[in-house]
C-alpha cells in the first residue's frame, strides 16, 4: 500500500520521460500512451504540461522528445558522479598545451552532449567554435565525438540509432550514406580516434579519443577541434592525437579504468 503522501502524477509525470531511451528518442502520444497503459487524453495532458516546464520539446511531426530542462539535470548528475569534476583538470592542460579548442561530450540518442568545452584564443578559431558550450547538442553522425561514441555502442543500440537516423548535410563532407556511416564506425572501433573532417561545418576539423568508466565501457569522448585554415586534419591526426589519446587515457584512469597490462 503507498503512504499517503505518494503522488501518482508526479510517478506518471517521471514515467513519461523514463519513455525516451537511446534507441527511442523520439515518441508520440501514442506510443507513450501505449507504454505505459495510459489513455491518450491523460497522456496529452501530462506530456503538454512536461513539455511547458522545458522537460519535453515537440518537433514539426508533433512528437517528443526530451527538452533542455533534462539535459540540465542530467549535467547535474554528472557533475555530482564527477565526470566533468575528474575531466576538467586535463582538458585544462590539453588546452594550454595546443592552443586549440578541446571538449568532453557524451552519447544522448543520436545526438552528443557537450559535458565540458574550452575554446581556443588562437586567431580566427572563434569562427569555427559555433558558439558551443557545457550544454549544447550536436548531430553524432557528423561529429568526431559522436561517431566515435556510437562505434562503441553494442551492435543493436548501434544499428537502431543508425536505422532512426536522418542524415542531413551539415558540412562540406557530411556522411550521407547510412552503409558508409557503418562503415566509418567499424573503422573507428579499430583505430581507437575519430576524425570529422568538414562534416558538421566547413572549416570544422576536429578528432576525438574514447573515456572509459572503471568496468571499461567507452562512457564519453574527448576531442580537439582546429579550423582548416590552421592546421590540417592530416596534422590534426599526427601531431595531436597522441596528446588527446593520453588525456583520454588520463581521465579514463582518474575514474578507475585500468588497461589489461596495467593491473596485477
Amino acid at each position: 500500500m503507498r503512504e499517503s503522501r505518494y503522488s501518482q502524477s508526479l510517478e506518471r509525470g517521471l514515467a513519461i520521460l523514463g519513455c525516451f531511451t537511446l534507441s527511442r528518442p523520439v515518441l508520440g502520444i501514442a506510443n507513450i500512451a501505449s507504454d505505459l497503459g495510459m489513455s491518450r487524453p491523460t497522456t496529452h495532458r501530462y506530456v503538454t504540461t512536461l513539455a511547458k516546464l522545458g522537460y519535453l520539446e515537440r518537433d514539426a511531426s508533433r512528437k517528443y522528445r526530451l527538452g533542455l530542462r533534462v539535459t540540465e539535470l542530467g549535467m547535474s548528475a554528472l557533475s555530482s558522479t564527477g565526470l566533468r569534476e575528474h575531466a576538467h583538470p586535463y582538458l585544462e592542460e590539453l588546452h594550454r598545451d595546443t592552443n586549440f579548442t578541446v571538449g568532453l561530450g557524451i552519447l544522448d540518442g543520436g545526438e552528443i552532449v557537450y559535458v565540458d568545452r574550452l575554446e581556443s584564443s588562437r586567431p580566427g578559431q572563434h569562427k569555427i567554435d559555433l558558439d558551443l558550450r557545457a550544454g549544447s547538442r550536436l548531430p553524432a553522425y557528423c561529429t568526431a565525438i559522436g561517431k566515435l561514441l556510437l562505434g562503441y555502442l553494442p551492435d543493436g543500440e548501434e544499428e537502431e540509432i543508425i536505422g532512426s537516423l536522418e542524415l542531413s548535410r551539415h558540412g562540406p563532407n557530411t556522411i550521407s550514406s547510412k552503409k558508409a556511416l557503418a562503415s566509418e564506425l567499424e573503422q573507428i572501433r579499430d583505430e581507437g580516434l575519430a576524425v570529422d573532417d568538414e562534416e558538421l561545418a566547413a572549416e570544422v576539423q576536429a578528432i576525438a579519443a574514447p573515456v572509459r568508466s572503471e568496468g571499461g565501457e567507452v562512457i564519453a569522448a574527448v576531442n580537439l577541434v582546429g579550423a582548416r585554415s590552421t592546421i590540417t586534419v592530416d596534422e590534426l591526426v599526427v601531431s595531436l592525437s597522441p596528446h588527446l589519446v593520453s588525456t583520454a587515457d588520463r581521465i579514463s584512469s582518474r575514474l578507475g579504468y585500468r588497461r589489461a597490462d596495467e593491473e596485477n
